[in-house]
Order: C-alpha cells, then sequence, then structure tokens
C-alpha cells in the first residue's frame, strides 16, 4: 500500500511540473511536419514547435521559418540534433524579428495549410504550412532554467553531457551557483 501511495505521490509531483501553457494547451494528433507532407493533411489541427530559422514580417501577417523539434510534456520544444523538418507557420499580425530572433524556441498552434518550396542553399525544400492561431515565445533557455525533469543525467542545457543533472546546480561533480564574497569593514 505504501508503495502504491509513493508511486502515486511521485506521479502528481511530476505532472505537476509539465504544465502546458494555457494558449497550447489541448490535445493535438502526434503528426509531425514530415508526416503532414507525405500523406496531405491539409486542415489537420497541430501543436508544432522548434527553433526559429527565420522571421518574416509582411502586410498583414508575419511567417516563421521554423526548424521543427519534438516536444516536451510542458510543449516546449527538445533540445537535441534530431529534426522532424521544416515548416512555416503564418499568423495575423506584426511579430518583431528583433525580438523572435533566430535560434528562439517557439511552439505554434494552428491548422495545416498544404505546402510551400523554398530554396534551403541550393535545394528546394518543401514545407509543411500552418495558419497558426497561437506563436508561443518561450524564454531563452539557460542553466538555471531547466527545471528537474528536462533533463535528468545525460542531458544539459547544450545537449548530451553525463554531469548534468537538472536544475539541482551540479555539474561535473562541483556546484554551479554564483560564489559571493562578502567582506566586513575594517575593525
Amino acid at each position: 500500500m505504501r508503495t502504491v501511495i509513493l508511486s502515486v505521490a511521485a506521479a502528481l509531483a511530476l505532472s505537476a511540473c509539465a504544465t502546458v501553457p494555457k494558449p497550447l494547451a489541448g490535445e493535438y494528433p502526434a503528426i509531425t511536419p514530415q508526416q503532414a507532407l507525405t500523406s496531405n493533411q491539409s486542415g489537420q489541427r497541430v501543436r508544432w514547435g522548434g527553433e526559429i530559422i527565420k522571421v518574416e514580417p509582411h502586410a498583414d501577417s508575419t511567417c516563421f521559418e521554423i526548424l521543427a523539434r519534438e516536444l516536451f510534456s510542458d510543449a516546449r520544444p527538445n533540445m537535441h540534433d534530431q529534426s522532424n523538418g521544416r515548416f512555416i507557420a503564418c499568423r495575423q499580425g506584426f511579430y518583431d524579428p528583433a525580438v523572435y530572433t533566430k535560434g528562439r524556441d517557439v511552439t505554434v498552434v494552428g491548422t495545416t495549410s498544404g505546402s510551400e518550396q523554398h530554396a534551403v542553399g541550393d535545394y528546394n525544400y518543401t514545407y509543411a504550412k500552418v495558419n497558426a492561431d497561437e506563436v508561443y515565445l518561450w524564454p531563452k533557455r539557460t542553466a538555471s532554467a531547466f527545471p528537474a525533469g528536462y533533463g535528468g543525467w545525460g542531458y544539459g542545457p547544450y545537449g548530451y553531457d553525463p554531469f548534468w543533472y537538472g536544475n539541482s546546480g551540479w555539474y561535473g561533480g562541483f556546484y554551479g551557483g554564483p560564489v559571493v564574497i562578502i567582506r566586513h569593514g575594517h575593525h
């Protein structure tokens, strides 16, 4: 009985750490941008995220070119070397490229709307396209911004790292917090 209670308490504690921001909440199919292209999934509601590659404001909307990443349980893109392809998400209004900068994490909610082709270097790349209802810009990543469930052993703020453990401050066996020296006045 005690084991069951501890298991339930642990599950509740972990689920509390993985709160999806309200604008991104909901149930969405587990379909990647690549899968949407191959199965022609136009009109499908999706929640996709990744790393901003480019932002292009237009007269009445802004389009984001995004390198798709798998999402954590809180809907934030996972930092790893794998990608689920690229996609373009467009939303009404102006989003400043000085704020939505290259490399920042975003998660979008919207409806798939076909595809577009653009050059990536000399390669003609086909992008899945999303008409976004929401473009959620995540805070910049820092070592202290990682709650314990994000990394665990093996994944730190910069990818694979066998010494990183969440935000406990442990890095390479030493506490990684700031050192504060307090000097008292002369007596």
